[in-house]
């Protein structure tokens, strides 16, 4: 069922901005009366699930969903219809229309990537507001349960301050601006210092494998005493928060973890908080360190803010209010992804070792329907497919762009045949990041 939710998300975002971005050159092109063979969703290699021809235009769904297109009459795509091409050229053809009626044609896909997550990010803060940690309210430090992160000198109890000078305002911030860091600001036992990341932090991040980076520090949460557990009798019950040994008390999870270390292969007093109310129960803590019980972190906002343990703010938006709000965030997002996407062509980083395929993009999607947490990503996808698609690379729009700009600025028009050319090049540059991207995907889930 966890599968069918989640690919039912992942090709409802997919096919929703494969068709707008599409609609996005389809519109332009009827406008300026350049004809529309063909508008797809999916690839229609030998043949389609579903067509049908409405005036010029075939409207189908292939049966690969890799992408979409639309066939633009005169133009030098990934049909590779090079017969049309050596026919003289007809009014109503993509290569007959002005070069400022073909920029905006190619630039429409990409304006409505970045519209629609524009839009996705102002109706989410006009009915979901926002609910965010300040750092302030992060009393007792982060948990950085992370052996590269400990090795380059964050511990677990450090406040995180500032990234590259830049001032922290909320926990949602930190794991993403640390991970393109270079000069960490922390502040530890009172002072504050500086921690400087290597170069190849995220190479040694990624080859690590360890999935935990930043975390909140939370409570030590008994899930489950099983009948076999040599605790079974000592009262201890589902829903009990572990907060001491021995008169020693210990608030998070990884401090209890010390505790068991520490007074491993004895008998404790143990301190528990129940229904909010403190008892004292013995256990027993085997050699090993262990209670002999399931149990797990309290990972839920509501659970943790009633504990007390932190303050959570809240934020709402009238309608009004919302516009700049979504405007904020989804440039926010787009500075990050370039952040990101300047970070995977440095090679010295690494972080090309991360790039991920359609499996990548499929496990960022709940395994429970949310529709915040639909709207979020697909927002997210919607800005990663706009920058994308501008790169100048031929066979993307942003290398279409990058021959008409040529093309404006000099006054001359590169050849059908250069074009042809070019547009083969970047297929199988195409080609080649889709293999390295989903050959990621395929490496992780063998190895690791």
């Amino acid at each position: 069922m966890e599968f069918v939710i989640k690919i039912s998300q992942f090709l409802l975002s997919l096919s929703l901005l494969i068709v707008l971005h599409e609609l996005g050159h389809f519109l332009p092109a009827k406008a300026f009366k350049t004809r529309v063979e063909k508008f797809y969703l999916f690839f229609d290699v030998k043949f389609s699930l579903f067509k049908k021809k409405i005036g010029e235009t075939v409207y189908g769904i292939g049966w690969l969903p890799l992408g979409g297109y639309v066939k633009i009459s005169g133009m030098i795509d990934e049909s590779m219809d090079t017969e049309q091409m050596a026919q003289e050229p007809q009014p109503w053809e993509f290569r007959s229309k002005p070069a400022w009626q073909r920029l905006i044609i190619m630039l429409g896909g990409v304006t409505v990537n970045f519209i629609l997550a524009i839009l996705i990010y102002i109706g989410m803060s006009y009915f979901y507001g926002d609910k965010f940690l300040p750092v302030e309210n992060i009393k007792d430090g982060l948990l950085v349960d992370n052996v590269v992160a400990n090795e380059a000198g964050l511990l677990t109890g450090d406040k995180i301050i500032a990234v590259d000078g830049e001032k922290i305002k909320h926990f949602s911030e930190i794991s993403e601006k640390v991970l393109f860091g270079k000069e960490i600001t922390i502040e530890r036992d009172g002072k504050q210092s500086t921690v400087t990341f290597p170069e190849d932090f995220l190479a040694q991040l990624i080859d690590s494998k360890e999935r935990k980076f930043i975390e909140l520090r939370q409570p030590f949460v008994v899930v489950e005493v099983p009948d076999t557990s040599f605790n079974v009798g000592s009262g201890l019950m589902k829903g009990d928060i572990i907060a001491g040994f021995n008169n020693e008390k210990m608030k998070y999870a990884d401090q209890v973890k010390v505790g068991l270390d520490k007074f491993k292969g004895q008998n404790v007093s143990a301190r528990i908080i129940r229904d909010k109310k403190e008892i004292e129960l013995p256990l027993e803590i085997n050699t090993e360190g262990k209670l002999g019980i399931v149990y797990a972190p309290s990972s839920t906002t509501e659970t943790l803010e009633a504990l007390g343990y932190y303050d959570f703010d809240i934020k709402e938006y009238g309608f009004f209010e919302s516009f700049p709000v979504g405007l904020n965030k989804a440039k926010d997002k787009l500075v990050s992804y370039w952040d990101q996407l300047g970070a995977i062509f440095t090679p010295s980083t690494g972080a090309y070792k991360g790039v991920g395929g359609f499996k990548a993009i499929y496990d960022i999607f709940p395994n429970i329907w949310s529709w915040q947490a639909f709207w979020s990503i697909t927002a997210f996808l919607s800005i990663m497919l706009g920058v994308l698609n501008l790169l100048p690379i031929p066979a993307l729009d942003g290398g279409h762009v990058m021959f008409l700009l040529y093309e404006m600025i000099s006054g001359r028009k590169p050849g059908d045949k250069f074009m042809e050319y070019a547009q083969m090049v970047g297929f199988f540059i195409l080609i080649a990041l889709v293999l390295f991207a989903n050959g990621n995907d395929i490496y992780k889930a063998l190895f690791g």
